[in-house]
């Protein structure tokens, strides 16, 4: 798998911080995760892009019932949208930090106006992947498609990848867990490999475990794609607060996912590593010494012996052949032995 204009590689992690709809509506809370984003070192930022007349219906239920304010799931919807012209912002607004700007659509007339904003890749939510259609009107853009796996089996992956194929576009595949926020026992780092080696595609993880380890653990298992939820503090209002980071643990995230990939880049040839320090053994090592005066012609035992630093005399190892031997002179307490003391 080569690279892409869009952003994804082997060798390197594309991290998305996935705002969602944690702006609550607040077109300025939208711009100051944009610049939190940036901040933190991620590549790409992330929204939600829902347009409730195309999505939804008033007896939509809601996932978490949070709102004070939203009667419905629809109103709810319907308070979160942006104008095309606010999310034209949004997107300048984010590459203008050098950020990649992503929105996932939730219908087809989220995928035409975002379409219009410009984007570089396509995010499919979970519970989109079986939309075909939705599908379609992403891929007859040509532009790259990740899709999340979070509430699909292999068989409607393996529709939705066909599809994908079938508009010859590029393609990712993140391991997802819908749980908000994901125990450890249901992560399920497994799976990447599993879809690399079934679909042979770039894989990576939609982490909503709230906390950094996932997304790092995932680096070092080779995932071409990172995407967490985040959030400014723990105490802001909404329901993916729970399974989000905050903005210093995206820091943290990004520092040590790229201090993995570093690891990987450069594989250590063992024999070398220790020429390099070759200086460092005579501080390190230790020396034949003499445990006590000897006075020269003694016929060397354990007990006459010691095992100390530094390391520029004959090597503790070498304890064994210097047994039996006599002395040609006569030591003093911790001198060191050397090979033209010994008989």
């Amino acid at each position: 798998m080569s690279s892409s204009p869009s952003g994804l590689q082997t060798g390197r992690s594309f991290i998305i911080g996935e705002v969602g709809l944690a702006h609550d509506g607040s077109l300025g809370y939208a711009h100051a995760f944009v610049d939190e984003v940036a901040r933190a070192g991620a590549d790409a930022v992330k929204f939600q892009t829902h347009i409730a007349e195309a999505e939804s219906t008033a007896t939509e239920p809601f996932r978490v019932a949070f709102s004070r304010k939203d009667a419905t799931r629809y109103d709810y919807w319907k308070r979160l949208e942006f104008s095309e012209a606010e999310w034209q912002g949004l997107a300048d607004h984010a590459r203008d930090r050098g950020l990649v700007f992503l929105s996932s659509p939730f219908s087809r007339e989220a995928v035409q106006m975002l379409t219009r904003v410009g984007m570089a890749m396509w995010k499919v939510g979970s519970g989109e992947v079986g939309n075909l259609p939705l599908l379609d009107a992403m891929t007859a853009t040509g532009r790259p498609v990740i899709l999340s796996s979070g509430m699909s089996d292999l068989s409607e992956l393996d529709s939705a990848v066909a599809r994908v194929r079938h508009a010859g576009v590029q393609l990712a595949v993140l391991q997802c867990t819908t749980a908000y926020p994901c125990p450890p026992e249901r992560i399920g780092l497994n799976m990447m490999q599993v879809f690399r080696d079934r679909y042979g595609c770039f894989v990576g993880l939609s982490d909503h475990s709230g906390t950094v380890y996932p997304g790092i653990a995932a680096a070092a298992l080779g995932a071409d794609v990172l995407e967490v939820h985040v959030t400014m503090s723990r105490g802001m209002f909404g329901p993916d607060v729970p399974a989000s980071v905050t903005m210093e643990e995206l820091r943290v995230l990004v520092d040590g996912v790229r201090f993995v990939e570093r690891m990987q880049a450069n594989p250590v040839d063992k024999d070398a590593a220790a020429r390099d320090v070759s200086a460092l053994r005579d501080i390190f090592t230790k020396s034949l010494v003499a445990q006590g005066d000897l006075p020269v012609g003694t016929v060397l035992t354990e007990s006459h012996l010691g095992m100390k630093k530094p390391g520029t005399g004959i090597p503790a190892n070498q304890l064994a052949s210097v047994v039996g031997r006599r002395l040609r002179r006569s030591l003093v307490a911790d001198e060191q032995i050397r090979t033209e003391d010994l008989e």
